[in-house]
């Protein structure tokens, strides 16, 4: 019998686990509570150079997936809110990054690695959508659904994504491995706390560094064995 080795730390410090998602959605659209909690949680607080950690101001991401959507779920700690007050009529904002958001790159095609896409959402629910070919970007039509609420007492905001695979993966395999990184933008104006998953180490805040993104594992869709009939009692 072949021997199973546990993957190392480093593997596991720099590897997102998405988890499968089977149940029915909310009246939202969004998977439920309980869904969520079957998704490993991600956490990071340090500066984009790992440096500089800041606990009040920790994200926590956690991902699911179906064969038509990729779900992210940001629980956001903030010191103070600043966002912009006006936007499209359908909530899109560019140049969001200039106040508080939450941000994923994501690259499924390592073939392509100057080549990836870039969502962000805001605390009051602004949005932006972008790929990024080779430096450039460019503006899409993603078809990205957002949910955001405020948590006032707890000092935490919380942003649920609902992205097309279509969008990210026109052929989605489950047993392909993306590259992804997560960030947090936060604070009025500079300094301000540029903090990410994957430290990227520049001289100066940069999340545009793609061979420093870390890896996304999309875990396996359960079997669902079909219920057996009951068989039916014979008649007296």
């Amino acid at each position: 019998m072949r021997k199973r080795f546990a993957p190392s730390s480093q593997a596991l410090r720099n590897t997102a686990l998405a988890a499968p998602f089977h149940g029915s959605l909310d009246a939202a659209g969004f998977p439920p509570l309980n869904a969520w909690r079957t998704a490993k949680p991600i956490l990071f607080d340090a500066d984009w150079q790992g440096k500089s950690p800041d606990p009040r101001r920790q994200t926590e991401v956690r991902l699911l997936w179906t064969p038509e959507f990729l779900y992210l779920k940001f629980v956001a700690r903030y010191r103070l809110i600043t966002i912009f007050d006006d936007a499209d009529s359908n909530g899109r904002r560019d140049k969001l990054w200039d106040r508080d958001v939450a941000e994923v790159f994501l690259q499924p095609d390592a073939a392509q690695p100057r080549r990836y896409k870039e969502f962000e959402v805001s605390p009051n629910g602004f949005w932006i959508d972008l790929e990024i070919i080779n430096g450039s970007l460019q503006h899409i039509k993603s078809g990205l659904q957002r949910r955001v609420y405020i948590d006032e007492p707890k000092k935490t905001w919380i942003a649920e994504l609902a992205i097309p695979m279509k969008t990210l993966a026109p052929h989605f395999d489950s047993a392909s491995v993306w590259r992804v990184n997560f960030f947090r933008v936060d604070g009025p104006s500079e300094p301000r706390f540029y903090s990410s998953w994957q430290p990227t180490n520049t001289p100066q805040p940069n999340f545009h560094v793609p061979e420093r993104f870390g890896f996304l594992r999309f875990e396996p869709m359960p079997v669902l064995k079909p219920r057996k009939k009951k068989k039916s009692k014979p008649q007296k």
